[in-house]
């Protein structure tokens, strides 16, 4: 079968296949938006597998999803949607990637925390009594669920106005979008909670089937995809993100992050990132590993390529 590349991210490809997508997903691992010259064995494969496993809960759910095949080890078949631009998008388009990324937070992290820190989130604004001092790490008292560009070139959050406008949704379809969301979001907590892990925050993509029937693209609640806490290591006061925190501590003890940085805050030429010592790969790998089988409940046994 003839496959066409069409993209070829930092970590995942994805092919086309006609009326099908085929998505591959690499060993490569990117830290600080630098791709690592090093291969972490299994990486891909555990997290196709972790894609996999959410997208057969959805279904069991009643949701609808574009995958269609798992192709051991690392890759996936699934139905392929149309690219429209706004300007194109109808009421009655059809097979279509909704063009909004969907972000639900359950605690406050990351560039939430930073934004909270400027003053451009009161805590009123994320369910909190008037008055409250909102501290890195804590649980929100209700779901946060925002939505961004998805085609332009640099990611922007969206008010519900401007983004019913992009996306072709008609009020009560965002809403129906806006549950399923929240509906996969809450099964995800609930499911990794009892395998001793917090689900911090993730994104979705949503599309439009045949029949105009929201289904959900790409993949989700993967290692790489969404943050995940540690539940003792949080019980104790730290909020490590898992996975990639490893490789990006190795990266902060050589110094490699503080010249990185350095370069990029006086214009200079960045230095190039070095590869991981065998050791540090062997861990990370097994991290990985450790992480599928937290996500899934699944013992982790290489898939053996047909």
């Amino acid at each position: 079968m003839q496959r066409k590349l069409l993209m070829k991210g930092k970590v995942k490809e994805a092919y086309d296949l006609g009326d099908r997508l085929e998505f591959r997903f690499t060993d490569n691992i990117s830290v600080f938006d630098k791709i690592i010259p090093s291969q972490i064995p299994f990486k891909g494969e555990t997290l196709s597998r972790e894609g996999m496993y959410w997208f057969n809960r959805a279904e069991k759910m009643g949701i609808k999803t574009h995958f269609l095949e798992y192709l051991p080890p690392a890759g996936m078949i699934c139905k392929k949607v149309d690219i429209i631009q706004p300007q194109q998008i109808t009421a009655s388009s059809r097979n279509y990637l909704i063009p909004l990324e969907w972000i639900c937070r359950w605690f406050v992290a990351g560039s939430l925390y930073d934004r909270v820190k400027e003053g451009k989130i009161q805590a009123t604004d994320l369910g909190f009594a008037p008055g409250h001092k909102i501290s890195s790490g804590e649980a929100l008292p209700e779901p946060f669920i925002e939505v961004s560009t998805k085609l332009e070139k640099t990611d922007r959050l969206l008010k519900k106005d401007e983004a019913l406008q992009i996306s072709g949704l008609s009020p009560k379809e965002y809403e129906d979008a806006r549950e399923v969301v929240l509906k996969i979001d809450e099964d995800i907590g609930r499911s990794v909670a009892s395998r001793g892990l917090i689900h911090v925050d993730g994104k979705k993509e949503l599309a439009f089937d045949n029949d105009r029937q929201i289904m959900v693209i790409d993949v989700y609640g993967t290692a790489d995809e969404d943050r995940f806490w540690d539940k003792a290591r949080y019980d104790q006061g730290e909020f490590v993100d898992l996975s990639k925190e490893y490789v990006r501590q190795y990266y902060r003890q050589t110094g490699y992050k503080d010249r990185l940085y350095s370069a990029r805050d006086a214009g200079q030429d960045e230095p190039s990132i070095p590869a991981l010592p065998p050791e540090v790969v062997q861990e990370t790998s097994r991290i990985y590993i450790k992480l599928f089988e937290m996500i899934t409940g699944e013992k982790f046994l290489p898939s053996r390529q047909d």
